[in-house]
């Protein structure tokens, strides 16, 4: 199993790396690579994080997690963890 970044989830983390490197280049590369990190791991465990409770009809294979005050929520198929969506905590969720 491999995790794969959807165009939207990686232009997101590259706007947040961007807004964090406005304060601290240290800072952003930890968030970045902390974020980075915790998806790899997914494709080992990949229920590892509770189902996304924002997704409405959930089949048990939307799950979501939060770090760094960012929500990252992700989809497992057969063969591949798909990271659907990062937003900051503080933004209200979207229906999807």
């Amino acid at each position: 199993m491999v995790t794969v970044w959807s165009k939207t989830a990686r232009a997101e983390l590259h706007k947040a790396y961007l807004y964090i490197l406005m304060d601290s280049l240290q800072n952003a590369e930890m968030v970045r690579d902390d974020l980075i990190d915790e998806t790899i791991n997914l494709a080992k465990h990949p229920e590892k994080h509770p189902l996304d409770k924002f997704k409405t009809g959930n089949d048990g294979t939307w799950r979501a997690f939060e770090m760094h005050h960012y929500r990252v929520s992700y989809r497992i198929t057969a063969n591949e963890v798909r990271i659907v969506r990062m937003r900051h905590t503080s933004r209200s969720p979207l229906k999807f």
